[in-house]
């Protein structure tokens, strides 16, 4: 029988020979993980055996490139992959973990429902518990805070993260907090973002997180940027990054000159309204481009002009903006279509 297919999805990987990082369609069945070039493609570009793998999560071999993991080999062989967003990379983590223990257990793969407790901190969900801080409406407050002649966006302090986890129950008492909050630091859901903080986290053998209202934090998968006290000028051109993050992920977009299909990473921003586009390889937090959606009008198209090789594949959206400017994407099921159209409208 064919293995079954657990999981796929974009997700960026490490050269095993030349160290580029390049986005791949990646698929996981019950004994093996392939990568491909295109999703279109018939055959793999690469395939990675699980039988007597090891898994390592969050891998932090590569200082700020943030949300990898590696897969090794049975021969020793490293493979490391990294996520768009901190819940997509918990999520093939999980499923990864869940195809070695049936391996070695020699089961058929089998997912096995959460429990969540809060009774000790090693017993709970952290990628759950990192859910539930960033509710917009009951979670950890994002802010717009300053310290030392520099603004820092999309933050909160040490203070508050403890305060929350002791109020909503999740801990029982401020040095249980802690530990969960060190936790989630280690776990890289959550970042040091001023000096003092990042003196905590890198200070000694172990990291520390600080229960501090001035040592400052951000969720990895924020909007978080620093800044200096700049002109108005400047303080305009940010202004787009400030709205909530509602959704992200990758997505084939179109060139509009070549007309080329290429992944591109898409963040989707809340008041003011605009989705902002990535190369998912680079670390770099300045977007290849922006559509600005006040205004603008998004459907499902069946055809997209000069679609070239990526037409049989179908699953595609168009973003016409207020000024006329036709944005053609692709998603990699109707279902992921569907989501995004949702979230823009």
């Amino acid at each position: 029988m064919e293995p079954q297919e657990i999981r796929e999805g974009y997700l960026v990987k490490k050269g095993t020979v030349l160290n580029t990082w390049k986005p791949v369609w990646v698929v996981l069945s019950e004994d093996a993980v392939e990568f491909y070039k295109k999703k279109t493609d018939r055959s793999p570009k690469g395939m990675i055996p699980l039988k007597g793998a090891t898994l390592l999560s969050p891998c932090q071999d590569f200082g700020k490139r943030l949300l990898v993991f590696k897969i090794t080999t049975d021969k020793k062989h490293d493979h490391f992959f990294q996520a768009s967003h901190v819940e997509e990379r918990e999520l093939w983590v999980k499923d990864i973990k869940r195809a070695l223990t049936c391996i070695q257990g020699g089961k058929k793969f089998a997912r096995k429902s959460t429990r969540r407790s809060i009774r000790l901190p090693e017993t709970v969900n952290l990628c759950e518990l990192y859910s539930l801080m960033k509710d917009q409406d009951d979670g950890v407050r994002e802010l717009v805070l300053e310290q030392e002649k520099r603004v820092f966006n999309h933050c909160f302090t040490g203070a508050t993260v403890v305060e929350w986890l002791v109020e909503k129950g999740k801990a029982r008492n401020q040095p249980e907090a802690l530990m969960l909050a060190t936790g989630l630091m280690n776990e890289g859901f959550l970042l040091p973002a001023g000096d003092l903080s990042k003196d905590g986290a890198g200070g000694g053998e172990q990291s520390t997180f600080l229960d501090e209202t001035n040592a400052l934090y951000y969720f990895a998968d924020s909007g978080f940027f620093c800044e200096g006290y700049s002109s108005d000028d400047d303080v305009l051109v940010k202004e787009e990054f400030r709205g909530n993050i509602v959704k992200q992920g990758c997505l084939l977009k179109q060139g509009h000159r070549i007309k080329n299909w290429k992944v591109r990473k898409f963040i989707l921003r809340d008041d003011p309204a605009f989705m902002h586009y990535y190369d998912p390889s680079k670390n770099d937090d300045d977007p290849l481009g922006s559509i600005p959606l006040r205004g603008s009008v998004v459907t499902a198209v069946d055809f997209v002009p000069d679609a070239k090789k990526h037409g049989a594949d179908g699953n595609f959206f168009e973003i016409i903006t207020s000024d006329e400017v036709h944005y053609f994407l692709q998603a990699a099921t109707a279902e992921e279509r569907k989501d995004w159209i949702k979230a823009v409208q």
